[in-house]
Formats: structure tokens, sequence, C-alpha cells
């Protein structure tokens, strides 16, 4: 069974950075898509950034702030925030797409993790 597992999350002042990393474990052969998602109180779950075989998408209200990646052996991926703003608070959820001999290509979920940005 694939796991995704994110850290990184906490509190961060206006303008300051945060790292997130999403660790994935379970036998998958290939990493697909890796993306990251956010959810803000009272708001809908919104794509942040992802990774495809085609290349590399910021949404417009982190371009130029946020920064995406993935180490060579696929286990980790990266969300590097900066420039944080208030808006940018709450939580995160890494997505992977991930093919397994088991299963073929799938779907995993993160559990979340907290981003709060505050004075």
């Amino acid at each position: 069974q694939v796991q995704l597992v994110e850290s990184g999350g906490g509190l961060a002042q206006p303008g300051g950075s945060l790292i997130l990393s999403c660790e994935a474990s379970g036998g998958f052969v290939r990493v697909n898509i890796v993306a990251w998602h956010r959810q803000a109180p009272g708001k809908q779950r919104e794509l942040v950034a992802r990774i495809t075989n085609l290349g590399t998408t910021v949404s417009d209200s982190v371009e130029g702030r946020f920064t995406i990646s993935k180490d060579n052996d696929q286990i980790t991926a990266y969300l590097r925030m900066t420039s944080l703003k208030p808006e940018d608070t709450g939580v995160y959820y890494c997505e992977e797409n991930v093919w397994t001999p088991a299963r073929g290509s799938v779907d995993y979920w993160g559990q979340g993790t907290q981003v709060t940005v505050s004075s």
C-alpha cells in the first residue's frame, strides 16, 4: 500500500519561508505526477503546484514564491514556500499518481500538514 507522509508545516510570519516535504513509501515503481494542494478555512481545496512528465506548473497566486521539486529517487517531494502571506494559510496536501504492478496508475493523498502565516 502506497503511503504519503507530509511534514514541515507550522507557523510562519508574513514574509517568512517554509519547506514542506512529502515522503512516499509502499512499493511503487514510478511516480507519474506530484502535486501540492491546499485548503484554506471555509474554501475549496485548490491546486498549488504540480510536476508531470510535461513539466512544472504553479498557480498564479504563488507564482514566483513557491517552488515544487522532487528527488531523483522519487521518494521525496518538496514545496519550498517563500514570501509567505496570511492568505497562504491552510492545510497543504501532497498528491501523487504512482504506478504499481498490482494496481497500475493510482492517485494517493497524504494526510495534510497545517501552514499558518500570522504575525
